[in-house]
């Protein structure tokens, strides 16, 4: 649910934010731990160009490998993560042990969920894990693994959701976010349900600080430096655009050169994602 605000100054003017339904607010102890790298301390380098480190945070530790297997998992809470866009859940499982999740939509507090590697049909239920050869047609998942065992590499972001279009000898094909359609092995594990927080994309942050206080410097533009020598597309500012093929500030091509280097994948690719127009 997105919230609105009266304009009592100039940054309420246009916020718009999100309201995440959760039902606790600070982390379990056990499945946190500090973040390490220079972005997390007050000082050293930041490789990384228009990066900061932001406000303090925790990590929290998520189970994308769903190893837990036959063994049922009670939802105790919905909790907030600064690192994501959807919510976690807390999971408190039967032999006591606890792990975070992301949350899909209809997860709630109470529900019960489970993972298993077994070839016999099952329930869909949301926030449950099986694999992608038990899966009915039409089934929306996310989580999903690219190589059984891995963890969950793919559609992990806030209201993605990846639907189960066919299924081929030992390969099933998924309709990926972007459109693409991709084959996936039957062994990889999927979780049933579309990802929270699917109105993420219409939050305005209202105003610069908000996006410094989330690790985000400004970006000067290349074609607004004055000088050539600071950036290719410096020099004299006019309406005519970058007046060359777009590069980097050392000279890279951009903005339409194909970086995709792994063509050993190229057959697991049923058809491309469409181009933007």
């Amino acid at each position: 649910m997105l919230k609105d605000y009266r304009p009592t100054s100039a940054g309420k003017r246009v916020r718009r934010s999100l309201v995440r339904m959760v039902s606790k607010k600070r982390p379990e102890k056990t499945l946190v731990k500090m973040m390490v790298g220079p972005v997390a301390k007050s000082g050293g380098t930041i490789s990384s160009r228009h990066r900061q480190r932001g406000a303090r945070k925790y990590y929290r530790i998520i189970d994308f490998k769903r190893d837990k297997f036959d063994i049922p998992a009670k939802v105790v809470a919905i909790e907030y993560d600064p690192n994501r866009g959807p919510n976690i859940a807390l999971l408190n499982y039967a032999d006591g042990e606890k792990r975070y999740i992301l949350v899909p939509e209809g997860l709630q507090v109470g529900m019960t969920v489970v993972s298993t590697r077994k070839d016999d049909k099952i329930e869909v239920s949301v926030g449950s894990t099986a694999k992608l050869g038990i899966v009915p047609l039409g089934t929306e998942v996310h989580n999903i693994e690219m190589i059984p065992g891995r963890g969950a590499q793919m559609v992990r972001g806030a209201g993605n959701v990846g639907i189960v279009m066919a299924k081929e000898d030992k390969y099933v094909n998924i309709k990926l976010p972007s459109g693409e359609v991709r084959r996936f092995q039957a062994d990889c594990l999927a979780t049933f349900g579309r990802l929270s927080n699917s109105e993420l994309r219409s939050v305005n942050l209202g105003k610069a600080g908000r996006k410094r206080h989330l690790g985000y410097r400004p970006h000067v533009r290349g074609v607004a430096v004055a000088n050539p020598r600071q950036h290719p597309h410096g020099g004299s500012y006019k309406d005519n655009g970058v007046g060359m093929a777009p590069v980097s500030p050392w000279g890279w091509k951009t903005k339409g050169k194909k970086t995709r280097r792994r063509t050993s994948t190229n057959r697991l690719i049923v058809s491309r994602r469409q181009k933007r127009r």
